[in-house]
């Protein structure tokens, strides 16, 4: 999944969850942040971002907030790069399927289904930006939107379909990937509910340039 083009900046502050203020070439830009979680330990006043120029004629500001520098690498926190990743990587680990993206299944609609003759199995994929000392968590603020995925995943399972929920970290380095117990248990306790119920739980690891975002590597899951 690569950028048309990416930017280097220096974030400033963020004054709500959708524009963030950084210093671009001296000058301070409003630009829009492709991600409406907090993303407090990223987002630091002083921090590298990388910006990628927006598309559009209606939008207000010129540049997308698309990644973030945290110590030796790249976090990657574009909200929508996970779903085109995570295409990728679908179409490789079930070859000869079809991939078809936002479909619906009983109450819920899911990112991804991919279907071979009469055979179906519902993606939902979940991109993770937060981690403390070698672990990913997710989420890094409370989702019942979420744990209604997750609730989906295991009716589109009790239905006879393959379900399976995809996490993405949008960085390397993390050792293991666990729910974020702290911030949302009901999320985690879901989730820990879908695997017991047959839903395949995948987690992987993606290598992050400033202009790019390519899944790598499973991780372990600690749930």
């Amino acid at each position: 999944m690569r950028y048309s083009r990416a930017v280097p900046a220096v974030f400033l502050d963020r004054p709500n969850r959708f524009i963030a203020r950084v210093e671009l070439n001296g000058a301070p830009e409003t630009v829009h942040v492709k991600n409406t979680g907090r993303l407090r330990e990223l987002l630091r006043p002083g921090a590298e971002v990388f910006l990628c120029p927006g598309t559009g004629a209606a939008r207000k500001t010129r540049y997308d907030l698309i990644a973030v520098r945290k110590g030796d690498q790249i976090v990657n926190v574009d909200s929508q790069a996970p779903n085109a990743a995570a295409a990728e990587l679908l179409r490789r680990l079930f070859p000869g399927w079809a991939l078809f993206p936002e479909r619906v299944c009983g109450d819920s609609r899911f990112d991804f289904c991919l279907e071979r003759g009469e055979q179906k199995t519902y993606v939902e994929v979940k991109g993770v930006t937060l981690e403390r000392n070698g672990t990913a968590l997710f989420p890094d603020a409370p989702t019942e939107r979420g744990v209604k995925h997750l609730r989906g995943l295991m009716a589109a399972k009790a239905a006879g379909h393959g379900a399976c929920a995809l996490f993405l970290l949008q960085m390397r380095g993390c050792a293991r990937f666990s729910p974020n117990e702290d911030t949302d248990p009901a999320f985690a306790a879901a989730l820990r509910q879908a695997q017991d119920a047959g839903v395949e739980i995948l987690c992987y690891d993606c290598d992050v340039t400033p202009g790019s975002m390519t899944v790598r590597d499973p991780v372990a899951l600690a749930l």
